[in-house]
């Protein structure tokens, strides 16, 4: 193929993203909460780390590669914070693929294989967590395109590798050799992997680091779909089967904006939970046995980008900006005499006098206070809120919803007061208490109010009231936000005091 000038023009190589936006980043409480994980929270930057992801992914996009609409894989439960970033992102077309429950990466590539193969094309997949932190896009971007021009001309399994600038004990490592000299090719550049390593103490991680021949695993792989799905079958065939079973009884639900695509839930469930790494990539460079299948290769391509996993909050202080005295702070905060601290402040002043290697997060609910040493203990104190039951785990107090979000600022014996957004054009579902009444008063927009039988529209200042068990509904019929504030009074003031009658996002609860 040639240009107008006769030059010869690349053939654009197709590739579709695919994002792995699972798990719960409880290291990263309280910012992060099981109903809001950390690959939807703000930590380094104006957006989330999942719009980052889906930002460097889809600005792969040039001559060389076309990208298909990207496909993210979630919890059902997180679908619509999925979607509304997307929104913010301006991304249009992309595919949420939600999953029912857990089960690790490897079920979830191999059900964005099938994906990707349903109209009988064999794109290049690019697959990267969405909770991962990158200081440098231009060289995450050659490194990405490198490795998309190896994938798609082999039989290979390409994975990025993090040249490692210190001895870390909380990553798995790739050990890998040259294929070639470090040139701009992505051939010269990619290197064979020999084997991946697990978690190694400190001094065998110091070893690594002087040998210069391992890398950080940073769980990002670029291959055809017909060769993870060649791998899978090879390699776990029970996991192949049972994903393909699941992927076969799939719903479409097209009434959103963004495609949601739901996998047959019992399918689903009985698949193996299993990680890329121990059911493939391991079998495939076993140094020990016999390979799995000796005709796919795995290389590795190194990725000098400035990377991190943010895995607990200690990594998040080494990646922000800090001042001379290495304090990095966020939010509305102020210091003095205070060394190599983070805080993060979310709605007050936070204060520090004369501490060192401190670590402070606050939230509308919840303080954390740590050493910087110890930032890994924070797991504990989640598996506490966890057994104890409490809200703290789950939710923040600005709970996000399809139709806007709600903040619960107040709360007494038979009493809650609650602010109120509601998008434009968008409304709750209609429903009904068994337990409380409540009363509206609205202070931004145009409130449209269904009570009972009556339909009324109300403005600013204006208010009304619903009586325990009446039919209700609130929508936002126009175009700037509908901002309300909400007195619930009653015996029982629960989130799950709700009968649903209509909804247009799907729900039956939550």
């Amino acid at each position: 193929m040639t240009g107008k000038s006769g030059v010869p023009v690349e053939k654009a190589l197709e590739a579709v993203p695919v994002i792995l936006c699972g798990g719960s980043g409880t290291r990263l409480w309280p910012l992060s909460r099981a109903g809001f994980p950390k690959q939807f929270v703000c930590l380094t930057g104006e957006e989330s780390l999942f719009q980052q992801a889906v930002r460097r992914l889809t600005d792969l996009a040039d001559q060389t590669t076309r990208l298909e609409p990207p496909l993210v894989i979630t919890g059902e439960a997180h679908r619509f914070l999925a979607a509304e970033q997307l929104r913010e992102l301006g991304v249009e077309r992309a595919t949420l693929l939600l999953e029912p429950a857990g089960r690790n990466t490897a079920p979830a590539l191999t059900l964005a294989a099938l994906a990707a193969c349903k109209s009988g094309r064999d794109p290049v997949l690019v697959v990267t967590p969405a909770d991962q932190s990158v200081a440098d896009a231009a060289a995450f971007s050659a490194a990405m395109r490198s490795a998309i021009r190896l994938a798609s001309s082999s039989e290979v399994i390409v994975i990025l590798g993090v040249e490692p600038d210190r001895p870390e004990t909380g990553y798995g490592y790739i050990q890998a050799e040259a294929l070639g000299s470090e040139t701009a090719d992505s051939v010269a550049l990619a290197r064979r992997v020999l084997r991946f390593v697990e978690k190694p103490d400190a001094t065998t991680a110091q070893a690594y680091l002087d040998e210069g021949a391992y890398f950080w695993n940073a769980g990002m792989f670029v291959l055809r779909a017909s060769v993870w799905l060649r791998a899978i079958q090879a390699c776990r065939p029970d996991v192949a089967e049972q994903s393909t079973r699941a992927w076969a009884g799939r719903q479409a639900d097209t009434q959103t904006a963004t495609p949601f695509i739901r996998p047959d839930r019992d399918g689903f469930l009985s698949i193996p939970a299993e990680s890329i790494d121990y059911a493939v990539m391991e079998k495939l460079t076993d140094p020990e046995g016999a390979r799995a299948d000796p005709d796919i290769a795995v290389s590795m391509v190194p990725l000098r980008a400035g990377w991190s996993d943010l895995g607990a909050w200690d990594a998040v202080w080494q990646v922000l900006p800090k001042d001379q005295d290495g304090n990095a702070h966020c939010g509305d905060v102020l210091t003095t005499g205070s060394r190599n601290t983070l805080v993060h402040a979310s709605s007050r002043l936070v204060s520090l006098v004369g501490v060192e290697n401190l670590i402070v997060v606050e939230t509308a609910d919840a303080v954390l206070v740590a050493d910087r040493a110890h930032a890994q203990g924070v797991k504990a104190i989640v598996s506490r809120l966890l057994a104890d039951g409490r809200e703290e785990h789950t939710e923040h107090r600005k709970v996000h919803r399809p139709w806007g979000w709600y903040d619960s600022i107040d709360e007494g014996g038979r009493f809650k007061v609650k602010r109120i957004q509601v998008k434009p054009r968008a409304s709750l579902s209609l429903q009904k208490h068994h337990h409380r009444a409540e009363h509206w008063i609205v202070v931004r927009g145009t409130a449209e109010i269904t009570n009972g039988e009556q339909t009324i529209l109300l403005t600013e200042n204006q208010s009304t009231y619903i009586p325990l068990g009446q039919v209700h509904r609130l929508a936002n019929p126009g175009c700037i936000p509908l901002e309300i504030v909400e007195v619930q009074s009653g015996s029982y003031l629960g989130e799950d005091d709700i009968v649903r009658f209509e909804d247009r996002y799907g729900r039956t609860e939550g």
